[in-house]
Parts: structure tokens; sequence; C-alpha cells
């Protein structure tokens, strides 16, 4: 396997593990929440989504974002399986986007964030978009616990 290989296979199983937990959550606990500040469970799970969507553009931008208008601003919050739906097309053009990358990329492309004083190469910048949903996946793990709800086994 070469890098792009991996990145590509990385992101798939964090998105499988990902997708095997929002299934696994009971519908009724979509809008819980820890407290008032944080994200309920529906919440964190499109700020998942969109946020790849977001990662891809800040990639293609190279770190400049410009007057970038979300797709989801007023998509309403349903269920799993329409965010799910939503972000398909998405998801695939940002998969698609890596796979046209030659391995020479990942390292010589930068991209540059100035407004959180950030220059990374687009592997460094790859491995944080999936980092990203791995912390999430883990904090939406600690809310079942927290409620007391089974969580699925995402660790097979």
């Amino acid at each position: 396997m070469n890098s792009k290989e991996i990145i590509l296979l990385n992101f798939s199983e964090i998105r499988r593990r990902s997708i095997k937990l929002w299934r696994g959550i009971p519908s009724e606990y979509l809008n819980w929440k820890p407290d008032e500040d944080a994200f309920s469970i529906i919440e964190m799970i499109r700020h998942v989504l969109e946020g790849e969507h977001l990662f891809h553009k800040i990639i293609e931008n190279r770190g400049n974002l410009g007057d970038y208008q979300s797709p989801w601003n007023e998509l309403p919050y349903l269920d799993v399986e329409s965010e799910l739906k939503f972000s398909e097309t998405y998801r695939a053009d940002f998969l698609e986007m890596i796979s046209q990358l030659k391995d020479t990329d990942l390292e010589t492309i930068r991209i540059e964030r100035k407004e959180v004083n950030q220059s990374k190469t687009l592997g460094d910048y790859l491995n944080r978009i999936a980092y990203h949903e791995s912390v999430h996946t883990g904090q939406l793990l600690d809310y079942l616990r927290t409620i007391g709800v089974e969580r699925p086994q995402i660790w097979d």
C-alpha cells in the first residue's frame, strides 16, 4: 500500500466505526447533551459530517475559505439516516479528491490557515481531519456511557 491508499483506508475505517456507533444510538437520545453548552448527539454527528466538507473546501482552497456557505445551514435535524444520506455526495467528492492525489502531493502541497496561524503539509492535514472524527466518536461513546445506554461494539 502506498501513502494515499493508507490514508483512504484510514478514512474508510474511521467512518465505518462512526456509522456503526451512530446507528446504534436509540433515536430518543439524539437530542441529549451533557450540558447546555455541549453539542447534542445529533448535532455532533452533523458536526463531523459537515466538518469533513469544510475541511475538503479548506484543502481545495489551500487554506482560504473565502465566503464559504455550508450546505447544511438550513437543513433541519432529523435522524442519523437523513444526516448520512445528505452527506453522501460530499463524502464521495472528498474521497475522490484524495484518490486523485499523487503521493508527492502529500508532502509538497501546503495548507495555509492564516486565521489560526497554521501551515501544514496536505498529508498532515488529512490525518488531522481523520483525528477530528475519531475524537468525536470517543465523545459520543462517553455520552452513551453517561446516559447509561449500551454502546455498540466498534472495536471489531
